[in-house]
């Protein structure tokens, strides 16, 4: 359960109005938000903005947390047609499932990578994330190598975080300027549309770090600023620096899965909420747990993911897997659909971040984005969670 915030953080979020104000509690609620129920055409071209009337719906102000399920979750046909969200106030509009490219160039060799950057593309993704540390680079250089190659930069939402490789760590203004350059060069493109700070600098006071954005966006080379792994303290701090003119995140990065819930149902969710936020749920399989693949500690290996994954290999663990199961057979489909289907239905996610090591593994990923899991169904992948 969300917990609950002290009355002067939600007037400073923006979640309640103060005791002198006299306007109704609905004139502080958070900017409007997508939903999974909305059919639009597939986001493959452009990005759009959001109209009035386009399934956009506030999040509720009652001081435990916004509604947190889609009260639209009765009607359980799947969606034939997958409406694009839009990622928080910018006029960036993808496909509700964001590719994760962490594992270019190193679980998925280069060719592997991309074959699934193809059957993304052609299943109707547009939205990558990668970041200037995975593999020391190399993910962005095979991203960039594909971008090139099918010549569809202007149809491709890119994503990539700055602030832990080793040439340029940090966010200090000569690391992000740095950093910038060198993924725009790995990138072959002359802009990035989503740039992350990967992880918060307390070396470094923000104020300068968001300057420094705010050149980068002016001179052309980043659309939009992002956070990833950074505290609600520091989202509203953001938040206030931005009403002297610095850039605005538009989104955030947090992990959040069936299996790792507390950390964002808390005051996370709220201050995302209260100031428009997409959150991008990162190991939105929880390391490939969430796929059904580690059942018992035979299903482990010595790689990176799986020993990641072993926290998982509980009872708890096994309950989750169990309700997972009979959800995607009454849907028929994958436990990992039903995952990512999940976090869908679940308001301010936008887009759940999730890699594949191989092209006939993006079908899954892509599928949860058309399924329509009922209320009960929730409730139960809820129940046992928690």
């Amino acid at each position: 359960m969300p917990q609950l915030l002290p009355l002067r953080l939600l007037e400073t979020v923006g979640l309640r109005a103060p005791a002198a104000a006299t306007r109704s509690a609905s004139d502080d609620a958070a900017p409007a938000l997508p939903t999974p129920s909305v059919t639009a055409a597939p986001a493959t071209t452009a990005p759009r903005a959001s109209v009035p009337g386009d399934g956009f719906v506030e999040p509720s102000t009652d001081t435990g947390g916004p509604l947190d399920i889609d009260t639209r979750l009765e009607r359980t046909a799947p969606l034939s047609i997958i409406a694009p969200r839009r990622i928080g106030e910018s006029d960036l509009a993808v496909y509700p499932l964001s590719l994760g490219a962490s594992v270019f160039g190193w679980t998925a060799d280069g060719d592997t990578s991309l074959a699934i950057l193809d059957r993304f593309a052609a299943l109707g993704g547009n939205f990558i994330d990668t970041a200037d540390s995975y593999v020391g680079g190399r993910s962005e250089v095979l991203i960039g190598k594909w971008l090139r190659e099918r010549g569809n930069r202007d149809d491709v939402v890119v994503a990539t975080k700055v602030g832990r490789h080793h040439e340029n760590p940090g966010l200090g203004s000569v690391s992000i300027v740095r950093a910038v350059e060198a993924s725009l060069e790995r990138l072959q493109t002359d802009h990035l549309d989503l740039l992350y700070f990967h992880d918060d600098d307390p070396e470094v006071p923000l104020e300068d770090s968001l300057a420094t954005a705010e050149w980068l966006i002016e001179s052309g080379k980043v659309r939009y600023l992002a956070a990833s792994n950074f505290s609600a303290d520091r989202l509203i701090e953001a938040r206030i620096m931005a009403s002297s003119g610095l850039p605005k995140f538009v989104a955030i990065q947090t992990q959040y899965n069936l299996m790792h819930r507390a950390e964002f149902e808390s005051a996370l969710r709220i201050v995302a909420a209260a100031q428009g936020l997409a959150v991008m749920p990162y190991y939105a399989l929880a390391n490939g747990f969430l796929t059904g693949k580690y059942r018992s500690k035979s299903d482990l290996s010595a790689d990176a993911r799986s020993v990641r994954a072993s926290a998982y290999v509980n009872r708890k663990g096994m309950r989750v897997l169990a309700v997972l199961d009979r959800i995607a057979a009454e849907h028929g489909v994958s436990p990992a659909s039903v995952s990512i289907a999940w976090l869908l239905a679940k308001r301010t996610i936008v887009a759940p971040v999730a890699s594949a090591s191989r092209p006939e593994q993006v079908d899954g990923l892509m599928a949860a984005a058309g399924i329509r899991l009922t209320r009960a169904q929730m409730l139960e992948l809820d129940r046992v969670s928690e």
